[in-house]
């Protein structure tokens, strides 16, 4: 089975640019997709609470009501907060836009890295917690928790890489079950109270003794921050209002009161449910009795049908609760690259149309959470809370401030709303970040400050590469090139690239060879060859690579002003990727020089004929150039230029993968009124490498027979290698696949750049 092939049957046929309106949600859908979290917390808030309160004894279980409408009343707080978010900020982006609109883009990196951790803690949380219904269940799956975990990632990151409304339509039924079910609970188990004896939890009269004596002021504020959890994701609706349906914003704001209703609903009656049945709970008893959900659940139910549909789907919505995450954290991360704050590639939508780099990143970072954790919600929780209400807080005092700048229509109402959200998510963040600073929140606290300053790191740079790239260059005129030909063989390879080299305008030509033994005999063939081309024989103890490299900086630093134009030629068997990795001298050489100033390196590569092949080869009679343009940045202009100095015929091509950046490019190829026609590629599957080798192949279809056609690509480079991971190495995969393409020359050039971290 091909690669394709194979990505199809997991992944899914690749979607077009023009479906992605077709991808949107309705509510229906988006109410499963991003409000799962919060939805799902409500399954193990009162168990967090109850098991802070258990350090005080079985006599302070009393107070799990009052820290339960505490936390509802924040939660209804919060939500409608949002709702205000939403209403002045439909573009998206929730925390972020608002941060960053109102307070700076210092204050959005605070405000998205806090949601980027808990966005990873979710996927964490959610998942373990899932498995954790599971082994109350089943005990005997105790040992498997953490591979079992890890397959639910796999799952869940497979399906959220098939596409936002395939997923959304995958998890929306165990979704509306799992609402259906605990509310059937709540009815039955209020019912019974209400007319009969109220029913007794396995764990009811079981002794819980104090660790750590009576009720105090910071256990009761333990408890709450730790119930607190309920309202995770509570903030997925408001970053993603892009996903939803027209109108969006109404879209948004209606399924975030929905979601809110059921959520307060459901944790309210679990919570008194729990209280009435006298469930007992402690970090001891968890595994012998069940979480909380579950011990109300067999009360009420009696073991039976209902019992273990409520654990079936509890473990389902708790792990697809993390798909709030998996939609946010990829489209968070978008929006973050788009301003420089996160590496360009995440920017980029997969075939199904979603930001698959985003998914990838997040499945692997939660995968070593939950096994650095075992697994174990109450490990894992002790880290969650601080990041989500820092956002909260960020976000609300930045709508405050939002009101006060715009004074539109009924801002005096909305400012009152926001300034009570921040304030009591605010003195919230306080709370939890004191109370379970020494429980592992320490280690958000470190971890926050550590992505901002990353963050702003990568805006520094790219902002610094950005300001180079766009700067005009000093000089309009081609400069001019010499060419060193490297002869590695006297074959029919070397002999292709040497009529290239002849084909084009230069100085003149030098041909190389790297001696390689003492009875190398590529001389005396060259000789027999070419006797009118003389060949400069490279001797020394260093390796070939080392003294070819040597040599062509030699003739670079004796002709200043020049270009050097490196041309090689490859061998090839047959079109298989695995033949790039057999030249590991030829790779190794071209990527130094790919480092090296004013020198540009063109493969002229050479498929072997086969035996019984009565073909005659046909040798090269006229170059094209093909100049890829992305935008017209100073590297493409540099290109251009280079291509000029080369004599034939010349061709700029550009491939259309986002309209915003077609449209620059088109204005800007006008502006500078270039002589050279652009051609713009469409390409409905937003990929690069495809429509540019279709066009290519047309090309050399209809040219005439021994046309060579050298596609010459810009590439810029940046000081240092570790950056380059900042950037999108395009032309490395453009390079890789014209290489197995006969008749097609791939020639770089390279602009380097220094990327002075500290410029604005």
């Amino acid at each position: 089975m091909s690669s394709r092939r194979f990505k199809e049957v997991f992944v899914g046929r690749p979607l077009a640019s023009h479906e992605a309106p077709h991808q949107l949600l309705p509510k229906r859908l988006a109410l499963p997709v991003f409000a799962s979290d919060p939805l799902s917390s409500v399954a193990y808030a009162t168990e967090e609470a109850m098991l802070v309160l258990a350090l005080a004894g079985a006599t302070a279980f009393r107070l799990v009501t009052p820290v339960s409408f505490a936390v509802a009343t924040l939660l209804l707080v919060v939500v409608i907060s949002y709702r205000q978010t939403i209403r002045a900020y439909p573009q998206g982006g929730g925390a972020f836009s608002v941060a960053s609109d109102n307070f700076g883009i210092g204050a959005g990196a605070v405000a998205a890295s806090s949601l980027l951790v808990d966005y990873v803690l979710t996927v964490a949380v959610s998942i373990s917690a899932g498995v954790a219904a599971i082994t109350s269940a089943v005990p005997e799956t105790i040992p498997w928790r953490v591979p079992i975990a890890i397959g639910f990632v796999v799952l869940l990151t497979v399906a959220n890489l098939r596409g936002v409304k395939e997923a959304s339509t995958i998890f929306a039924v165990p979704t509306y079950l799992f609402i259906l079910t605990v509310l059937t609970m709540l009815v039955v188990g209020f019912a019974r109270c209400a007319f009969d004896a109220c029913p007794a939890a396995i764990s009811a009269g079981h002794p819980i003794e104090p660790v750590m004596g009576s009720v105090t002021v910071f256990l009761v504020l333990r408890a709450f921050a730790s119930g607190a959890t309920a309202l995770t994701g509570v903030e997925a609706v408001a970053n993603g209002v892009q996903a939803f349906k027209e109108p969006k914003a109404h879209n948004a704001a209606t399924t975030l009161a929905v979601m809110g209703s059921v959520a307060v609903t459901m944790f309210l009656g679990i919570s008194t449910l729990a209280r009435l049945t006298g469930v007992r709970i402690s970090h001891e008893t968890v595994d012998l009795y069940g979480t909380v959900i579950s011990q109300v659940g067999r009360a009420v139910f009696g073991g039976g049908f209902g019992f273990w549909a409520l654990q079936v789907f509890t473990a389902a919505i708790l792990v697809l609760a993390a798909n709030t995450a998996y939609q946010d954290f990829p489209r968070l991360s978008a929006i973050l690259a788009d301003h420089r704050l996160m590496p360009r590639q995440f920017r980029n939508r997969g075939d199904r149309l979603v930001f698959s780099n985003g998914v990838v990143v997040l499945a692997l970072l939660a995968g070593i959470l939950i096994v650095a954790f075992g697994a174990e919600v109450t490990r894992l929780i002790q880290l969650y809370v601080v990041g989500v209400f820092t956002s909260f807080t960020i976000s609300q005092a930045g709508m405050v401030r939002h009101w006060l700048r715009s004074r539109e229509s009924g801002w005096r109402h909305s400012i009152v709303i926001n300034t009570v959200g921040a304030i009591t998510t605010g003195v919230v963040l306080v709370v939890v970040t004191i109370v379970k600073f020494t429980h592992g929140a320490w280690i958000v606290l470190v971890a926050v400050p550590a992505l901002v300053a990353w963050m702003l790191t990568i805006r520094r740079h790219y902002r610094a590469v950005g300001a180079q790239l766009r700067a005009l260059p000093p000089e309009a005129v081609a400069r001019k090139h010499r060419v060193v030909l490297l002869v590695a063989h006297a074959d029919e390879a070397t002999d292709r690239a040497l009529r290239y080299a002849e084909k084009i305008w230069s100085e003149g030509i030098e041909c190389i060879h790297a001696v390689e033994t003492d009875t190398d005999e590529t001389s005396y063939a060259w000789r027999a060859m070419h006797p009118q081309r003389p060949l400069t024989l490279l001797e020394g103890k260093d390796g070939v690579g080392r003294r070819i490299v040597a040599h062509v900086h030699k003739v670079r630093d004796t002709h200043p002003g020049e270009r050097v134009t490196v041309v090689m030629s490859d061998r090839f068997d047959r079109r298989d990727i695995r033949e790039l990795f057999r030249h590991r001298h030829s790779l190794m050489i071209k990527v130094r020089l790919l480092f090296s100033q004013s020198v540009v390196v063109t493969d002229v590569t050479h498929f072997r004929r086969r035996r019984r092949s009565g073909l005659v080869p046909v040798p090269i009679r006229q170059v094209e150039l093909v100049v890829l343009v992305s935008d017209l940045t100073r590297p493409v202009r540099e290109a251009l230029l280079y291509a000029q100095s080369l004599g034939p015929p010349m061709h700029a091509v550009h491939v259309d993968v986002e309209e915003r950046q077609r449209e620059r490019v088109l204005g800007d190829w006008a502006k500078a009124q270039l002589d050279i026609p652009l051609e713009v590629l469409p390409s409905p599957y937003r990929g690069i490498v495809d429509p540019l080798v279709d066009y290519l192949r047309e090309r050399r279809r209809v040219a005439l027979p021994g046309t060579l056609i050298n596609v010459v690509i810009p590439e810029f480079i940046v000081e240092g290698r570790i950056t380059q991971i900042l950037h999108n190495q395009t032309g490395l995969a453009i390079k890789g696949v014209l290489a197995r393409e006969p008749g097609i020359a791939v020639t770089s050039v390279p602009f380097h750049l220094v990327a002075h971290l500290d410029e604005e």
